[in-house]
């Protein structure tokens, strides 16, 4: 039997995909690990590899395809055994059989009065013999399955009016109801029609849509902010780069926050959990999810078990991840999972924000920008450099009290960064 290659789940978010390249064509032989086809998900653009071996028999879903759902048949590969019964069957008709006579068929009926041929109309009609069964070799069913083709109105050339693959080729499927066109928006009402351009989703934008319009709608987030000192931090940042200089690496902000989110959730083990129905994960290290703009969307990078890597390493990481998720080419364990997240947008000059929990993670850490702002230190009115902080908390799985603890861990880690270092 041949096996059939289904559009796979790239994703755990992935329900459909665009198959934008075969890196194979009809006929040829494949083997476990060989590539089959480029396939965009709703993250990324992934290959997609052979796991059997056998001869790629049919392509059903051409090149360019959107919108492929997953689990669709996108193409057959034939066995050896498979390849020969096909052949066989339907590639030379024997001579004895009727179907070889049934050729002439359309000059008799041309003819005023056609002789009756019994053989040839019997042959004709592959559901004589049976009632309404149709005759037809298994290939030949699942193909005309996979193509929407009505075997009822072939006439079959193997043997008894056997339907095989060969009487497939160059039948149209089956009419088929038309998709409804794409109607033009209706104008918003009570205002005159504004000149526009309609620009059609990509995976990425339905994905991120239909996930953020359901975690705001089933997760009960609850919303903790602080204001945090970031002189020292920025101090450490200065002296550690000079440090590092020599080794090529330079340390962000945002690299030394991913260390203090890791050490704060291991610090409070009651917010690096995740809610799953009637049971609550409590997770032993800490992944964190690093917000990252790409074009059409958004896709977070994940630096597993922070909290006990260097910031050097992580600042390394992050740069490498960073670059392959804008050019499309992360692998889904480098960004699927994660047991928290992390979001700054103060390189926008955004002053404070409530960012949307990613499920199934329970809580997300939105920075904002560092600015100067009068700040009371030692009882007196002084400039320091301050930021905001908001953690987003899936109210399911951890408690009002449990998140103050973890932003108080966070907002000491952060101004007293020496700690990170021992």
């Amino acid at each position: 039997m041949p096996i059939e290659l289904k559009m796979p789940a790239l994703s755990p978010t992935m329900e459909e995909g665009t198959l934008a390249k075969w890196l194979v064509k009809e006929g040829d032989a494949v083997k476990s690990g060989d590539l089959l086809a480029e396939i965009e998900t709703d993250k990324a653009t992934m290959e997609f590899e052979a796991v059997d071996e056998g001869t790629i028999s049919q392509i059903m879903i051409p090149e360019g395809s959107e919108g492929v759902k997953v689990g669709t048949v996108i193409a057959l590969i034939a066995g050896e055994d498979e390849a020969e019964q096909e052949r066989s069957a339907g590639g030379t008709p024997q001579p004895a059989t009727a179907p070889a006579k049934a050729a002439p068929a359309p000059k008799k009926a041309e003819a005023p009065a056609p002789k009756p041929e019994p053989e040839v109309a019997k042959a004709a009609a592959p559901k004589a013999a049976d009632g309404d069964r149709v005759k037809a070799s298994p290939l030949a069913k699942r193909l005309a399955q996979a193509q929407g083709i009505d075997l009822a109105s072939l006439s079959g050339s193997g043997p008894n009016g056997r339907i095989v693959r060969a009487d497939l080729e160059g039948t149209k499927p089956a009419a088929a109801p038309q998709p409804a066109v794409a109607a033009k928006p209706a104008p918003i009402v009570g205002m005159p029609e504004i000149p526009h351009e309609a620009v059609k989703l990509s995976n990425m934008r339905k994905v991120i849509a239909r996930r953020l319009t359901e975690s705001k709608q089933q997760v009960p987030h609850i919303y903790l902010t602080v204001d945090i000192r970031l002189d020292a931090l920025l101090k450490l940042r200065s002296e550690l780069n000079a440090a590092l200089e020599s080794r090529g690496v330079k340390l962000s902000v945002n690299d030394m926050l991913i260390k203090a989110l890791a050490a704060a959730l291991i610090e409070v083990p009651a917010c690096n959990v995740q809610f799953a129905g009637d049971t609550l994960l409590k997770f032993s290290r800490a992944d964190i999810s690093v917000a990252v703009s790409i074009p059409g969307g958004l896709i977070t990078p994940i630096i597993a078990d922070a909290a006990s890597k260097s910031m050097s390493a992580i600042a390394g990481e992050m740069k490498d991840l960073a670059g392959r998720a804008r050019e499309g080419k992360l692998q889904p364990h480098e960004y699927q999972g994660g047991t928290a997240s992390l979001s700054n947008m103060g390189m926008y000059g955004i002053k404070q924000f409530e960012a949307v929990i990613n499920p199934p993670q329970a809580m997300i850490m939105a920075i904002g920008a560092g600015e100067k702002r009068p700040y009371v230190i030692d009882d007196s009115l002084q400039i320091a450099t301050v930021m905001s902080a908001t953690g987003s908390f899936d109210h399911r799985a951890i408690d009002g009290a449990d998140g103050a603890q973890l932003m108080q861990a966070f907002k000491r880690l952060v101004e007293k960064p020496l700690g990170m270092l021992a």
